[in-house]
Order: C-alpha cells, then structure tokens, then sequence
C-alpha cells in the first residue's frame, strides 16, 4: 500500500538496536556523532529569541519567496564573505532539505537523475527518491588531501539534470579547490546542468586557506547556494534557511520565476522566524564564534589524541563539524561501532554510514563540550589501537 519512494526496508540497523538497548538500561554514553549545537553546552544570548514575540507576527501576509526584510538581511550576512548578493535572489526555506526538494522538483522531472558526492551524508538518497529522481555519485578521493575526482562524473546518465557540491564536505570537511570548481563549472556549462551548492558548514574553516564560498553568487553558469540559520547561527530549531540564485541572468531569473511557484504552492516558512531574521543574523554571531572556538578546541584534542596512537590516521580537516579517523581493519566497521558502545560506552559513525569507498573509518563530531570529547577520543584511539 505504501509508496515505492520510501526505502525498502525501515527498522533499526544493530547500531540502532544496541543504542536502545543501553538506553533503555539508562546506561550514559559519550556520544561523539552529536551535531545538535544547542545540546552541547553552549552558552547562547538569553535574549536571543525574543525577536520571535514581535507583534508583527501575529498578521500572516504570504509571501512565496519571502518576506523582503529577511531577504535583505540573508543578502547583507553574505557580505561577511565578500559576496554580492541581491535580496531578489535570496529564496527563503524551512530548511536546507526543503531547499533541496524544491530545486529537485523545478529542475528534474521524476526519472531524471542528479549527480551526488561520495562519500557523503546519507541525505541525498532519501531526498531524491522521496522527489521520484535518482542519485548518481561521484567520487572524493583522499591521498593526503580530499580531492574531487571530476573524471568520475563522465559517466552520468543523459538524463542528468544537476550537480550537488557540499562544501565543506560533510564529513570529510574538504572544501571544492578552485581547479575542481572551474572544472566542474565548465562541465556544468557544457552539459546544461545546474550547480547546486550546499554551503552550510561554509562558515567554519578550519585547516583551509581562503576556499571558495558564496559559490552561486559568483558562477556563470545556473547555481544556488544552500545554507540556513541551523549551522550559520546554531539554531536548528528555528527552521530557517535559503537558497541564494546565480548564473547568467535570463536563466537565472527564469529559475526564480519557478521557485516562486513552488513556494507559494507550500508557503513553509514561518512569519515570526522571518521577522525575526535580520537580528538572529546578526546577534548570532556571537554564537557562531562559539562553535567556531569548540570544533578548533576539539580538534586539537583528537590530533593530540592521535598523536600519541599512531595506528590511526586523523584525516585532513579542512573546516565543518566533523573529523575523519583512519583506524585499524581488525574488525568490520559495524562491529567495532558496536564493541565501543558495548564495552567504552562511546557512540562514533560507521564510515558506511556516509559511502566511504573501503573500511575502516570512524567519524565524530567536533561539537561536544571538550572535556567530554577528550577523554572519549583518547578511550576511542586506545580501544581501536589493541
């Protein structure tokens, strides 16, 4: 009776399971996949919300592409990085997979296909195939440093309508080089695709030199930027994001002209978040510079921590939430996810859990409070060191 978008099979994987079950026995855990930032102690503006009581937001007046004064603060925020965006072309969405599932439904007709990152977060799988599309990879390749491998897309279907970049990764933490950018732009450009541009980790830099943001602003061919208060400011449960529009102008503005459609067809945005924007930008900041600090603290614990394990190899991280760490192939990744549960009572990822091409990988998050993460990356590197 249910649809064949939906996975064919939804009960928990053994992970899953063992996490419930420790839960259940109200056993405490160090959980290192935690990428909530409002769940790690810290410290947020008491006032921060109160923009959301404003009077204003008790007149609901749609506006399918949002209203013009949080556009205009989105817009302005770009300008941080030294982007010039016009609020004419800032979409206003509930979330960055909103974003997503709009672009999929005015780009791709149901059949088509859009080319995906692997490794990657498991997102676009479910995404694609709840909008009746397909996700073909492409490769991430580390020797060193991640690279693109652009030669990886030649195989795309015909039917390919779109390239997704992540930059920063999640969760390699790899930042798109402007050689792969003026590469896969140009193959963009050839191959009439569109160039989205998932930017949601862009404001965390962490071993990357002046990498290319603001990529749809400044792209000559069809592109929209994704990003959103979640990762810009930490607050995921305002449902707030964007999708900035670039290219060359009559395309672009044709796009937006579709986007308007789409939007107005599910007006998801809330008034109050929406009024509230311009502040949230720019009070958040303090908040931002918060995280900011902790995933540095954080990361230098884990290569001090590797530091003194050399069996495992701490990958390049050159910005977002995440850290990538190489370790021993003594057991299968599931096995090992589930002994540290079990045994260290540390919760980490499973590198199939993102598409890594070949085992072993461990990914964790770079969010929990330090003295948490310390101790648990040092108990971590031990334990898969035996």
């Amino acid at each position: 009776m249910l649809s064949d978008r939906l996975p064919p099979h939804i009960e928990p994987n053994a992970v899953s399971r063992a996490l419930a079950a420790l839960a259940a026995r109200r056993v405490e855990i160090a959980d290192l996949t935690e990428s909530n930032p409002t769940r790690v102690g810290l410290v947020y503006p008491p006032d921060l919300l109160a923009p959301l009581a404003e009077a204003a937001g008790l007149r609901y007046d749609p506006c399918p592409l949002g209203l013009l004064s949080a556009r205009t603060a989105v817009a302005a925020d770009q300008r941080r990085r030294g982007a010039d965006v016009d609020p004419a072309h800032v979409v206003l969405t509930a979330s960055t997979s909103e974003a997503y599932s709009w672009l999929f439904k005015l780009l791709c007709n149901p059949g088509d296909a859009v080319l995906v990152p692997q490794p990657s977060y498991p997102l676009f799988e479910h995404l694609t195939a709840l909008e009746g599309i397909r996700a073909h990879p492409y490769a991430l390749e580390y020797h060193g440093l991640w690279s693109i491998d652009v030669a990886s897309m030649a195989g795309a279907p015909p039917n390919t309508r779109a390239l997704l970049l992540v930059t920063p990764n999640n969760p390699t933490g790899s930042y798109v080089t402007p050689a792969a950018l003026a590469e896969i732009t140009d193959l963009c450009r050839r191959r009439s695709w569109a160039l989205v541009v998932d930017e949601v980790f862009a404001d965390y830099p962490l071993e990357a030199a002046d990498p290319p943001t603001d990529i749809a602003a400044r792209a000559g061919v069809l592109a929209f930027s994704l990003a959103g208060l979640s990762k810009s400011v930490g607050l995921p449960q305002l449902k707030l994001g964007w999708i900035i529009a670039g290219g060359p102008p009559a395309v672009r503005d044709a796009a937006l002209q579709g986007l308007e459609l789409v939007a107005d067809t599910f007006l998801s945005v809330g008034t109050p978040v929406q009024l509230a924007a311009p502040r949230l930008l720019a009070e958040g900041a303090a908040v931002r510079a918060a995280i900011h600090e902790r995933v540095r603290r954080n990361l230098s614990l884990l290569r001090a921590a590797a530091g003194r394990n050399p069996a495992c190899d701490l990958l390049r991280t050159e910005g977002g939430w995440s850290a990538v760490i190489r370790v021993p192939s003594t057991r299968r990744e599931e096995q090992l996810v589930i002994d540290l549960l079990e045994q260290e009572r540390i919760l980490v990822h499973p590198g199939y859990f993102f598409d890594f091409a070949r085992e072993a990988y461990v990914v964790v998050s770079l969010l929990p409070a330090p003295h948490v993460f310390g101790d648990a990356v040092d108990r971590l590197l031990r334990f898969v060191s035996r």
